[in-house]
């Protein structure tokens, strides 16, 4: 018998994401704006340049590994660990190195600079994405419809999508 557990809608994933975006410029622009002596304005551009590009490259490079995945006879879902590691490494790896240019161009930084700005900013997103999706996770938890808060949830037969 096939199973699977209730799965967030696409009304809270954009939920999530939004939230996610602006509580974390609510917190680097200003610290930015203070480190680097820039205007609030200037690094909340910034921010904004840097999460527009973050999630155009996580559509590309998901819509690409998924399809190299495919093409080698595997399901990405069905990733192991190895396989999730590199996954994670090659993203961030490709957000470094998109994002050091516009961190070089925009702040008048050398490239050295520019490498440890997003080492911090990479790992306090780390540390960041951690917390902010526990604390999302308790105020909206995934349930089942119909299923009161706080009673837990069976698994539900699979569905097609």
């Amino acid at each position: 018998m096939s199973q699977s557990v209730a799965l967030r809608s696409g009304k809270d994933r954009l939920r999530y994401t939004v939230a996610f975006e602006v509580s974390l410029m609510a917190m680097l622009v200003p610290a930015g704006a203070a480190f680097f002596d820039k205007g609030l304005e200037e690094m909340g551009l910034l921010g904004l340049v840097l999460s527009l590009k973050a999630m155009v490259m996580g559509l590309l490079y998901n819509w690409v590994f998924d399809r190299f995945y495919a093409r080698t006879g595997r399901v990405s879902s069905d990733r192991r660990f190895l396989g999730r590691v590199l996954h994670a490494l090659g993203f961030e790896l490709s957000l470094m190195t998109t994002s050091l240019p516009i961190y070089v161009w925009w702040l008048g930084i050398t490239l050295l600079e520019a490498l440890a700005t997003d080492l911090v900013v990479t790992s306090f997103l780390v540390v960041y994405t951690f917390v902010f999706t526990l604390a999302y996770d308790r105020l909206f938890p995934v349930r089942p419809q119909g299923r009161p808060l706080g009673q837990s949830a069976p698994l539900l037969e699979e569905t097609a999508c």
